[in-house]
């Protein structure tokens, strides 16, 4: 029997992110993914874009990804929330020694500097392609059985396994989960004056419409976009040709970008709410998606599952010093405090700010634009939205700040 100090289900973007960062303490993990390697690194598996948080993106500085991602990661220097495109716009910008608000990467770039990272990790056994056929947590430990035939031990499971987590549902945890009358529209574009970096958040009753700065190339500026439709729009959407696409998007941009076009590849997600009522239980800790899953409003969807790693990394580094078991209840238990409150907090502000601008109607429009121009004129409230939005509010996590635990 194989052993190691965590076993981890699902190795996407946050359950590599913690092996890796488990690896560069010295613990040791077996990470068990039923994707093929080829399939979900290939150039055209995922198109769409992740804001990366500043916070955790020190993290991932910290545990060397970052340095795979050199010259491919936009810095977001700025921020623009409005309401529809009438004046009383709110801008987020950072002062000028405390660096970018974050830094967006394509996702299949930042896929694959974490898989290349947990692949090159001396403490990262990595089993694609492979699938857990039974699952028991015993008093003592943890045992899984592999499709492979293999079997493997662990103090501790880590589900991070996604939105539809088998491991979260067996273990009987409820979940509270509703879906949004909207999907998601994800693509990319080239524009003709430059975003100078900045990434603008613009609300409609149909739902927000975000554009986020990627890195120029040899054919142009170029941006993300996501665009929240009702539900039964978007399968239209999906159809529309290239040109009647971008005609759509110019006027929900106002033509501030200019001239638009060639178009990427469009993906439609259907949209959702999850929480967790726990996040722990017997030898199980859950991370990411299978803990929470937010509305894109926001764009800390992965942020929210990086600051479980640094949170879950701290907690079992902390607990192997003192030589406590890594299942040990009360391990698990500081875990579950530390972050319940900030992703109920995420999950709460992120499906207000839904509602909030979705209601329809001259008068609720007139109160948005009253709100957003008076936390524009009230600096410290600003700055709370910013710590927020960067990862840095409450109690950080070591490797949040960019420091080894």
């Amino acid at each position: 029997m194989e052993t190691a100090d965590v076993i981890i289900l699902g190795g996407g973007l946050v359950g590599s992110a913690l092996a890796v960062a488990l690896d560069t303490h010295g613990l040791s993990s077996i990470v068990v993914d039923i994707a093929d390697p080829d399939v979900i690194l290939a150039a055209g598996f995922d198109g769409r874009a992740s804001a990366i948080a500043s916070a955790p993106y020190r993290m991932l500085s910290a545990i060397g990804v970052v340095d795979r991602l050199a010259g491919h990661g936009c810095p977001i220097q700025g921020i623009r929330v409005s309401d529809g495109l009438e004046p009383g716009a709110l801008d987020f910008e950072p002062d000028a020694d405390d660096g970018a608000l974050g830094h967006m990467f394509e996702n299949r770039l930042l896929r694959g500097a974490l898989f290349a990272a947990a692949s090159a990790a001396p403490g990262v056994d990595l089993r694609m392609k492979t699938r857990a056929v039974a699952v028991d947590r015993g008093s003592h430990g943890v045992t899984a059985t592999l499709d492979s035939g293999a079997t493997i031990s662990a103090p501790l499971l880590i589900a991070a396994e996604g939105r539809n987590s088998p491991t979260r549902d067996a273990a009987g945890i409820r979940v509270a989960r509703w879906t949004y009358d909207h999907a998601a529209i994800v693509t990319s574009l080239y524009h003709e004056h430059s975003h100078e970096n900045v990434a603008f958040e613009i609300f409609y009753p149909q739902g927000p419409f975000a554009i986020l700065p990627l890195n120029d190339d040899a054919q142009g500026h170029r941006s993300a976009i996501v665009w929240s439709v009702k539900r039964h729009e978007a399968p239209g959407m999906m159809k529309l040709s290239d040109r009647g696409f971008l005609a759509e998007a110019e006027k929900k941009m106002g033509g501030f970008l200019g001239t638009l076009g060639p178009l990427g590849g469009r993906s439609s997600y259907p949209l959702g709410f999850h929480h967790a009522a726990q996040i722990v239980s017997d030898r199980l800790a859950l991370v990411g998606d299978a803990a929470h899953g937010i509305h894109p409003i926001a764009g800390q969807g992965v942020n929210v599952g990086f600051r479980d790693v640094a949170t879950l990394v701290e907690v079992l580094v902390e607990g192997k010093r003192i030589g406590l078991d890594l299942g040990d209840p009360a391990l698990l238990a500081r875990y579950q405090r530390w972050r319940s409150l900030d992703t109920l907090m995420v999950s709460i502000a992120t499906d207000g700010l839904t509602r909030l601008f979705g209601i329809p109607g001259k008068t609720a429009n007139a109160a948005r634009r009253f709100g957003l121009s008076a936390v524009q004129k009230l600096p410290p409230l600003k700055d709370r939205f910013m710590a927020e939005a960067r990862g840095e509010s409450g109690e950080v996590p070591k490797l949040l700040q960019g420091l080894m635990v």
